[in-house]
């Protein structure tokens, strides 16, 4: 690690890993100034919902082993439903400072390890931040990044003017980090900051500054948003549109599962796993995406191990493994095409079945079906198609 003699940054050089280290994702404010229906945090962005960003950011680097997330008290079930990944989820208390206190209260490091504690409005976090923050830790009690004063600064006074030498100002960001025992020492229960590093300093603890990122801006105005998103899109390598196509036969039975849902009927699809046409066909699409192969490639229909398999295992190993490659799915499509039986009344149940298998949105899910008038094997009752489409956009991490 060198120090910037101009700024007084650490920048990484290399550095020995901890891998003791928690990550703290402070999302339990309201967020009513952002504007919209939802807090902000929870607002769509680039396709994920804004702490869904950082999230990523944090679980995809290698040095992270845990990651938690502090929400609004109350609505802890709400918020498990709406984000994916492995995560401690928290109630938060009425403060920031008691948010905070929560989430290292449910870190389940050691003592001598290291927490970064991130608010989940800055959604433009990468690997390279949090490098340099756990590095800077070896020398410091506490880290931060931060950005110089660009712009002219002057103080308002009645009518008249003063300049304000900005040559040691810094705009300071998050996530901030620290020695786990330093900052549970510092903060007190009687507390309230905005800033964690003022608890640290106030114990005279060493605080070092990282270079920051204008993308880590945080959303706190409706305008904020659209910047954020117009300025993290354009820095994100493009989407990926995989395809999928699977067709399976027909045979007597009691019934067919789609999409997850168990259907009535006086037939049923032939597999040998449990032949949801549907969910086989966003499998392959999502894989397809990421350059992955298909479903026989991962799940061989010669394995015995498969046989009867429900076909959520694949659709979530899908989802799993395009994360691994630093990729996440924000929407998928699709058409089931078939005589009978009648789609539409089960097409809820599906959405919201693959909706939760998936982790999205429901309004990310779309069903829809058609027949082929009567023309060919589906038209002749012999067998169920089902095409699908998804989208895949990179983490935050890998942008």
């Amino acid at each position: 690690m060198r120090s910037c003699n101009t700024c007084g940054f650490f920048t990484a050089t290399g550095y020995s890993a901890s891998m003791n280290t928690a990550a703290i994702i402070v999302a339990a404010g309201r967020g009513q100034r952002a504007g919209g229906d939802l807090p902000k945090q929870l607002r769509s962005l680039g396709g994920r919902p804004v702490l869904q960003w950082s999230i990523d950011a944090l679980r995809a680097h290698p040095e992270i082993d845990q990651c938690v997330l502090v929400v609004p008290a109350g609505e802890v079930h709400k918020y498990q439903a709406l984000v994916s990944g492995e995560v401690t989820i928290t109630e938060g208390g009425e403060t920031r400072s008691a948010s905070v206190r929560a989430g290292l209260n449910a870190c389940s490091i050691g003592e001598d390890g290291y927490v970064l504690i991130h608010d989940a409005a800055r959604p433009g976090l990468k690997a390279e931040t949090i490098s340099l923050l756990i590095s800077a830790l070896a020398d410091a009690d506490a880290a931060a990044p931060a950005l110089p004063i660009a712009d002219a600064l002057k103080r308002k006074s009645d009518q008249s003017l003063s300049n304000v030498d900005r040559s040691e100002l810094y705009r300071v960001q998050t996530p901030q980090a620290f020695h786990l025992s330093a900052i549970k020492n510092a903060l007190g229960d009687d507390l309230d900051l905005v800033d964690d590093l003022v608890a640290i300093e106030a114990s005279n603890g060493r605080v070092t500054l990282v270079a920051g990122d204008e993308a880590l801006a945080k959303i706190t105005y409706p305008e904020d948003h659209a910047r954020l998103e117009k300025l993290l899109m354009l820095a994100s390598p493009a989407p990926r549109f995989g395809t999928g196509y699977d067709v399976h036969a027909l045979e007597p039975g009691d019934g067919v599962t789609l999409c997850g849902v168990k259907i009535a009927h006086t037939q049923s699809l032939v597999g040998h796993s449990d032949a949801d046409v549907a969910w086989h066909a966003l499998t392959d699409a999502i894989l397809g995406a990421a350059a992955l192969g298909d479903i026989g490639d991962h799940f061989p229909p010669s394995e015995p191990q498969w046989k009867g398999a429900p076909s959520d295992l694949f659709l979530k190993h899908a989802v799993d493994i395009v994360r691994d490659a630093g990729w996440t799915l924000t929407s998928c499509d699709l058409t089931l095409i078939c005589e009978a039986p009648k789609i539409k009344p089960h097409r809820e149940a599906m959405r919201h079945r693959t909706a939760e298998v998936t982790g999205l949105s429901l309004d990310a899910v779309s069903v829809k079906a058609t027949t082929t008038e009567g023309l060919g094997f589906t038209g002749r009752k012999e067998g169920i198609a089902a095409q699908a489409s998804a989208v895949l956009v990179p983490l935050a991490s890998s942008l």
